[in-house]
């Protein structure tokens, strides 16, 4: 009876331990699911602003139509990614790319450069950049206590019974491109 008693309440500590396991992680995967949706805001705050960006540099610059169309490809690439936070990194690094190009074409043209319209969506852009740098910053915070929160004994023997799976980070293949898009005047 008593070993009855006792298995009973090893089996009772041991559900209230993959229920509290599963709450917690079922949080985490919230969280994580909450900071991939804020890079995602932020990235299409800057898909908004590019061809704005790209019209003002049009004006000025009309013969420098294959840096245009570079960016305005890229652009499409990125907004139509909706892959894995790998397949979106490479897509914002093709985008941060033709940015640096646009931006070294604005050098050449005095006029552009002292273009209020223009000024001003540099440093829209710029700040959108820091923002998605920072959400990249709390996306990848949470995927490593989410995916630590898996990786732990006693917790990695049921994370996986319980269906969940380690997330990926959001990591950028370029040096470059992992610095927010440099604007010089």
């Amino acid at each position: 009876m008593e070993l009855i008693i006792g298995a009973g309440i090893i089996l009772l500590l041991i559900i209230l331990y993959m229920v509290f396991l599963y709450n917690g992680l079922v949080r985490w995967r919230n969280r994580v699911t909450e900071s991939w949706s804020d890079i995602e805001t932020q990235m299409q705050r800057r898909y908004d602003l590019i061809p704005n960006l790209v019209n003002t540099v049009k004006g000025y610059a009309a013969h420098e139509k294959s840096v245009l169309e570079g960016v305005t490809s890229a652009r499409a690439n990125a907004v139509n990614n909706h892959g894995t936070p790998a397949e979106q990194a490479k897509s914002e690094n093709m985008l941060s790319d033709t940015l640096k190009s646009l931006f070294a074409v604005a050098e050449a043209y005095p006029d552009l450069k002292a273009n209020q319209n223009f000024i001003e969506l540099q440093r829209e852009l710029t700040d959108t950049e820091d923002k998605i740098q920072a959400s990249r910053r709390f996306y990848n915070g949470n995927v490593m206590s989410f995916n630590t929160k898996q990786e732990v004994f006693p917790n990695n023997i049921f994370a996986g019974m319980l269906g969940f799976k380690k997330s990926e980070f959001f990591e950028l293949d370029n040096e470059a491109a992992r610095k927010p898009v440099e604007v010089k005047f």
